[in-house]
Formats: C-alpha cells, structure tokens, sequence
C-alpha cells in the first residue's frame, strides 16, 4: 500500500499573525487557532497548510506531508530510506520521515487507529 497524496504543508514562521493573514489572502479560511501562535487553514477540500511560530533564531521551514491511510500496512519500497518509522504523535496521528535521493526529508501521515 502506498500513500495517497499530499495531506498537508506544515510552515513555521516568525510571525504567525502575518503568514495567516497572507494565506488567507490567498483564498484560505481559518479552521482553528491555537494558543500557542499556531494554526491551520484550508482552501476547499484540498491538503490543508498548518503553521506555527518559531523564535527567531530558527530558520523558517517547509515540510510536505503525505496522506497514508493505514499505517501498518504501509510497506516503503527499496529506493525509500526510511529516517524514522511510524510513531504516534501528541496530535493524534502517526507520522514516519521518509529521506529522497536528495536528501529532502518526506513527512508520511496516517490516523491512528481506535
């Protein structure tokens, strides 16, 4: 089983007020707003953009999340090298990091089950 397609963009930012507001000038609506500077928006049914505040001595990152939608059945092919395998997340999910022959890293997400 492979993944599904890109099931979100996770940003972080110095400015969690002004990169909100630029994604929503670009069409997004808020869903919900932590209180911890972070958030996540959607633009129709598509992959949903979750960003959240860094301090400054961070670099800004971009990371693409893949939908998979069973864990345990997810089987990497031989050209995937897998960075960290399937883990439970503190928001409700499993996450696994993938690296390309590039060296990018590929965030996998799947629910967890009940």
């Amino acid at each position: 089983m492979g993944t599904e397609g890109i099931e979100a963009v996770f940003l972080t930012t110095h400015n969690w007020g002004k990169t909100a507001q630029f994604f929503q000038g670009l069409g997004y609506e808020l869903e919900f707003e932590t209180d911890h500077s972070s958030g996540r928006l959607r633009n129709g049914d598509g992959p949903y953009v979750f960003i959240a505040e860094v301090p400054e001595d961070q670099e800004p990152r971009t990371r693409v999340v893949l939908s998979v939608p069973d864990a345990d059945a997810f089987r990497a092919g031989p050209a995937v090298e897998v960075v960290t395998p399937f883990e439970d997340t503190h928001y409700g999910t499993r996450e696994m990091t993938v690296r390309d022959p590039d060296g990018r890293l590929w965030s996998l997400q799947a629910p967890v089950k009940n």
